[in-house]
């Protein structure tokens, strides 16, 4: 199969590559580019453990094509604060123990990155549904959503205290 020259822009940075059209996103972001913070759970988009924010939206990328993120703009959890600046939400995943393997926890920390943005003050039951497509077998899930609720007041009063 001939490969397609693709450009991406993963956490800021542009990339150039070859890949098959129907090479999935998440072995082009773990083999290509070595970013191993998405992790390959069930590729068949059940689990949520390979959660991308692509283009502005959550996309789980075991199951989007290379082709189809050709020009896209990517988020992984490598892109979601830094070693000494955490951002909220990986303070509130660690404060509230919202982990426990850990396998899940870039999957759902990337997801409710994107979620916070589209409701920044979201009740309870709204975490619960719009994390809903990531599941972890680990924390039975009270931890992370007091983890993203709190995250959610953290970030509202940052923005509250810049304004």
């Amino acid at each position: 199969m001939s490969k397609m020259h693709l450009k991406l822009t993963v956490n800021g940075e542009a990339h150039e590559l070859l890949a098959e059209p129907r090479e999935l996103l998440i072995h082009v972001i773990r083999e290509r580019l070595n970013l191993t913070g998405p992790h390959i759970g069930c590729e068949t988009s059940h689990c949520g453990a390979c959660t991308v924010d692509m283009n502005g939206r959550s996309v789980k990328s075991c199951t989007v094509f290379a082709a189809q993120a050709n020009g896209a703009e990517i988020t992984t959890i490598e892109g979601i604060g830094a070693p000494g600046a955490l951002h909220p939400l990986q303070e509130a995943f660690r404060e509230h123990h919202g982990l426990q393997c850990g396998f899940c926890t870039p999957g759902m920390i990337t997801r409710a990155y994107r979620f916070l943005q589209e409701n920044p003050s979201p009740s309870e039951a709204e975490v619960r549904m719009g994390m809903a497509g990531n599941l972890c077998r680990c924390t039975g899930y009270q931890n992370i959503v007091k983890a993203i609720l709190s995250a959610a007041a953290e970030m509202n009063t940052v923005k509250e205290a810049a304004e």
